[in-house]
């Protein structure tokens, strides 16, 4: 395993960018989460990350880039308003669907004439990407179907002896995957919430769409155009549901149960007599996002038969931490 602390900084992006040149698989740290990245103009490589994650080939994956030089490479006939977004969110959590550049491996956009391009704002995985010369296809760096990773400890936990390399970084300080849009149709839209809000894209993109997918069940066989739209995902092993209500009510509901699990606000957690875990302030929804997938993953470790977590509200970041947690309760919602 490659470790930056024992390493040192520079010979850590050298010795990551000299395996992805070679055709490796390398997890990353990006300001959203852990990412598992390999040469988007690799078949061959991109092959290793789908067998690596357990992830089904049907589901695309994010090309990541580390300047504006590199988006012309991955995709043709950019809209004016991609490079408004790209202006205003890049370096950042903004993933923009375009069509897709010859040079991008088939298996990466799952046959699709579509690439999914954004560029993070973590600097190491900018360095590495800089030092390769490579578009960097990168998934969530976890087994596919859990929490995704937000550490480096979940990397391990999850993928240690599967793929060739972990950059050791930072907890990463988003926690949740990049918003995704579709600037490819007659009209802009939201594919996954992240943490670029929907009220911030339509100060560019006022006739933005949310899709039917961001908080419904999906069709089954449809072919999906982004990540995180599959029907189950991000889930602990643990029975999970979602309870949407005022605080007093899912503290009353939550208190009735027994070998169960309270998933909460912080601003809840004196009044919550059974076993407990707080993901956040209902204040400040950048801390659900930043806590979330730990807070599922840490869960199945209470050793009980049911999780109840406390739904935030849908609008702002709070939108994209719903719509990961529906998702993780396989659409199981109780309102109270």
């Amino acid at each position: 395993m490659l470790d930056t602390l024992s390493g040192g900084y520079e010979n850590s992006i050298k010795t990551a960018s000299d395996i992805l040149r070679c055709g490796g698989i390398v997890a990353i740290p990006t300001e959203t989460v852990y990412g598992l990245a390999a040469s988007a103009y690799s078949d061959e490589s991109i092959k290793k990350v789908f067998k690596a994650k357990g992830r089904p080939q049907d589901n695309p994956l994010i090309v990541h880039i580390s300047d504006m030089e590199m988006l012309y490479e991955v995709a043709e006939d950019i809209p004016r308003k991609a490079i408004e977004c790209a202006n205003r969110f890049w370096a950042g959590p903004l993933t923009m669907v375009l069509k897709r550049s010859g040079k991008i491996a088939p298996s990466v956009s799952a046959g699709l004439d579509t690439v999914a391009v954004r560029m993070p704002s973590e600097k190491t995985a900018r360095d590495i990407i800089k030092r390769s010369g490579l578009p960097l296809a990168a998934p969530s760096a976890n087994t596919s179907g859990l929490p995704s990773p937000t550490s480096y400890t979940h990397v391990i936990n999850d993928l240690n002896g599967k793929i060739d390399a972990i950059v050791l970084g930072n907890d990463c300080n988003v926690g949740v995957e990049s918003t995704v849009i579709s600037l490819v149709g007659k009209t802009p839209r939201l594919l996954r919430p992240g943490a670029v809000t929907l009220e911030q894209l339509r100060e560019i993109l006022p006739d933005i769409e949310v899709d039917k997918a961001v908080l419904s069940r999906p069709q089954e066989g449809v072919k999906v155009s982004s990540p995180g739209m599959k029907y189950k995902h991000y889930a602990p092993k643990t029975d999970t549901y979602l309870v949407e209500g005022v605080s007093q009510n899912f503290i009353n509901f939550v208190n009735t149960k027994s070998d169960a699990l309270a998933v909460c606000f912080c601003e809840e957690s004196d009044k919550i007599s059974i076993k407990k875990a707080v993901y956040g302030s209902q204040k400040d929804e950048s801390t659900l996002a930043k806590n979330v997938f730990k807070v599922l993953r840490d869960a199945d470790c209470f050793g009980v038969k049911e999780i109840y977590v406390h739904a935030p509200s849908k609008t702002g970041v709070g939108l994209a931490v719903y719509n990961r947690l529906i998702r993780a309760a396989a659409y199981k919602v109780i309102i109270l």
